[in-house]
């Protein structure tokens, strides 16, 4: 049911052909936003815009590599020529890796830290200005549980999404006097394509046992999250963490 949550608003999203970004701009679009989703897959995403517009949703697709900081000015630019200045930042694009220290190479360190840490930065830059000319404005970073505990594998997501938990904060701390709110949401295991991936290779069922509610989250359950912290809901938070887990992190 459609309940306009964020109705006039105008939304920004990253990653947003498939999983959780695919989840973020439907809702937004279903509670009224005007939802520009990027992707550096245009393929898959202009059919999944093409089919949103379909269901009489307000919503564009444009390309857009995230670690590219002339490509975000191009996005933003593109993003008020359609539909107006910017209210709403969705950073979700993102990459995991699975190396260790030791196995991490520097191609592989580089490139996960450029998408998941720069490309927030270089969003975040990017798109102010514009919510200084709307008027103020809702910044989400989707970082994950593994910025807050640790895990035997993947130092270079760790690392870059413990870095995108710290850079909300000191953004949150600069922009609240301009009505610019800034805060990350830290999903915990989620059925996306990364987790259907994990599957050809591991039993992923045990893992549930370690989750209170005794189940993997839906990307829709993150959308929610995003929802929230972009509507007038959440006037008054900013600086944030909004922990989407199952409760995985509070037994560990």
């Amino acid at each position: 049911m459609m309940t306009n949550r964020v109705q006039g608003k105008v939304a920004l999203v990253t990653g947003a052909a498939s999983g959780m970004g695919a989840a973020d701009i439907r809702l937004l679009a279903e509670e009224g936003a005007s939802v520009v989703g990027c992707d550096v897959d245009k393929a898959g995403l202009d059919a999944l815009v093409a089919e949103l517009k379909d269901e009489g949703l307000t919503i564009s697709a444009a390309a857009l590599d995230v670690s590219d900081p002339e490509a975000w000015e191009d996005v933003v630019r593109f993003t008020e020529e359609t539909y107006g200045p910017i209210s709403i930042l969705v950073n979700n694009a993102g990459i995991y890796v699975t190396p260790g220290v030791e196995d991490t190479d520097q191609a592989t360190w580089d490139r996960t830290i450029s998408i998941n840490q720069g490309g927030v930065f270089y969003g975040m830059r990017a798109t102010i200005p514009s919510m200084r000319r709307a008027g103020g404005g809702s910044i989400i970073n989707i970082a994950s549980i593994h910025g807050i505990v640790g895990t035997e594998l993947a130092t270079a997501y760790h690392a870059s999404k413990g870095a995108v938990r710290s850079l909300t904060k000191q953004a949150a701390c600069q922009y609240g006097v301009e009505g610019i709110r800034v805060n990350a949401i830290d999903p915990g295991i989620i059925e996306t394509a990364i987790v259907a991936n994990a599957r050809k290779f591991i039993d992923m069922e045990p893992m549930k046992d370690l989750i209170p509610l005794k189940r993997f989250g839906d990307a829709r359950d993150i959308a929610y999250g995003v929802l929230f912290l972009a509507s007038d809901e959440a006037a008054f938070i900013t600086g944030a963490d909004l922990v989407i887990d199952g409760g995985m992190i509070a037994i560990q």
